[in-house]
């Protein structure tokens, strides 16, 4: 496959792209930019702090080759690419290299969409009757035509995360939720704490990574609460529901939240927004 090679116009790194895409096509990829901006602002800190484990042996972003892609439409979906970052090589000691290859996709969000009946009185009748919705789907990148799973979707090009979080609980749960209404766990979870500066300074967002090692996605939590009339609790299992003319055959399912854990065992999200859920409850936060 034919290739070309560009510079960056901010950071001034060669980028080779293969056939079929273009320069202003990537550089318009969000999840591109957000990236590199991250990567970047990491590798400084290398400098700045002289603290940082790297200070002493720093490391430095000298190229990236964008192996293949996906698009929706005209517009890039998702990259698949290896960059070069390495240590300069010096006094006959070879450059240290590392990993990096990436698949570039952008973020997510993932909903807590928690029911109560509404004839409980007392905090252990809520304990024991708390109810959680969960997603039965396809996910052929897992192998799977019945993954249980926490509902999620992936954030547009605006980033907003509230706003795709209730059009998601819409689409995949049938219930209309305003933005307003729901908690983001994973900023009260850093909110005001050490960790949040940390995060701040090397511009990591407020999330959840599912695959570091390997993949950009970040998905911030979110979380509702509603009372329900029992009788309607059973209407939830087994009803179809997603965007049947986009390939979503969704089928929801009711769970205990006490058995969350074991239901959605395979799922990092639910495990995630359950340990959250489970802390900032401890803390008093929610």
């Amino acid at each position: 496959m034919a290739t070309s090679t560009f510079l960056h116009p901010v950071f001034l790194i060669p980028v080779t792209i293969p056939e079929g895409i273009s320069q202003d096509q990537v550089l318009a990829f969000h999840p591109f930019d957000s990236w590199l901006v991250k990567l970047q602002s990491s590798l400084a800190l290398q400098q700045t702090n002289k603290k940082h484990p790297f200070h002493s042996n720093m490391h430095f972003l000298r190229s990236i080759t964008i192996q293949s892609y996906d698009k929706f439409g005209p517009r890039i979906g998702f990259l698949k690419l290896t960059c070069d970052v390495s240590t300069t090589e010096k006094n006959g000691k070879k450059a240290e290299f590392l990993p990096g290859s990436v698949f570039l996709r952008g973020p997510s969000v993932a909903m807590l969409v928690i029911l109560v009946p509404d004839d409980l009185d007392t905090e252990e009748e809520y304990a024991n009757e708390r109810y959680v919705l969960l997603t039965v789907q396809p996910r052929i990148a897992a192998g799977s035509l019945e993954f249980v799973e926490l509902p999620a979707g992936m954030v547009d090009e605006a980033g907003n995360f509230e706003g795709t979080a209730a059009r998601e609980i819409k689409e995949e749960l049938g219930l209309e939720i305003p933005a307003s209404e729901l908690i983001c766990l994973s900023d009260l979870a850093l909110a005001g704490t050490e960790k949040e500066e940390i995060w701040r300074d090397e511009q990591l967002p407020k999330g959840v990574y599912m695959s570091p090692g390997a993949c950009d996605e970040y998905i911030p939590i979110f979380m509702h609460e509603r009372r329900v009339p029992r009788r309607q609790l059973g209407e939830w299992t087994g009803r179809l529901t997603g965007l049947r003319d986009e390939g979503e055959k969704i089928t929801l399912k009711l769970v205990r939240m006490q058995d969350l854990w074991r239901e959605a065992a395979r799922d990092a999200k639910a495990l995630s927004a359950l340990a959250l859920w489970e802390g900032l409850r401890r803390e008093g936060k929610i």
